[in-house]
């Protein structure tokens, strides 16, 4: 018997990104869109371990089933950790090209060798009034100026992997997925989740 568990997003990168590292699993996915509109969840949390945890248990609660959700952003040391939890919405209108313009408008001036950044997310798999699992994975780059390549979405093509001499937007879906910020808590999330869909089973 197949568990069925709600990948808490409507961001369809995010979502394709999580299916493919978790395609092994004996799950029916679904996500926001599956379903009849649901009160939003307010992601007024200060880290994003709140914001993971406040948005699994919400839509668990509303869709009553389990859920997987995450919190991630861009934390840029030049910037005091912005954009932080506000990384969606940093330039307040949710585009991924604007919230972009304003990271390189704030780093101006800044030297490349001082645009140290890193892609965190944090992970929690809930059901209805209960965490079930966390996990967290970040990876370490450099902010730079000009955009390069066409995979992934939001910050990507900005976000230099120095060892990798690509951005993460240069990097193959796969090879993406087994060294990104969400595929690293996916890897850390997944024998725990394994557990518990075999326990459910």
């Amino acid at each position: 018997m197949q568990k069925k568990i709600l990948i808490a997003t409507s961001n369809k990168g995010k979502l394709v990104e999580i299916q493919a590292v978790m395609s092994d699993l004996p799950v029916q996915w679904y996500c926001l869109a599956d379903f009849p509109p649901m009160p939003e969840v307010v992601e007024d949390g200060a880290t994003f371990e709140a914001n993971a945890e406040k948005k699994a248990l919400h839509y668990a609660g509303h869709a009553d089933m389990w859920t997987l959700a995450d919190d991630s952003g861009l934390v840029v040391d030049a910037l005091g950790g912005e954009p932080g939890v506000q990384s969606a919405r940093y330039a307040q209108t949710g585009d991924d090209l604007d919230n972009n313009r304003k990271l390189i408008s704030e780093l101006s001036g800044v030297p490349q060798a001082d645009r140290s950044a890193r892609f965190v997310c944090c992970m929690v798999l809930a059901r209805p009034g209960e965490v079930l699992v966390r996990a967290k994975g970040t990876i370490e780059g450099q902010i730079i100026d000009q955009p390069r390549g066409e995979n992934g979405f939001g910050y990507d093509p900005h976000f230099w992997v120095p060892e990798l001499k690509a951005t993460t937007a240069e990097l193959p879906p796969e090879h993406k997925n087994r060294i990104s910020h969400r595929g690293k808590a996916l890897q850390a999330i997944i024998l725990d989740l394994q557990k518990a869909v075999s326990n459910y089973c």
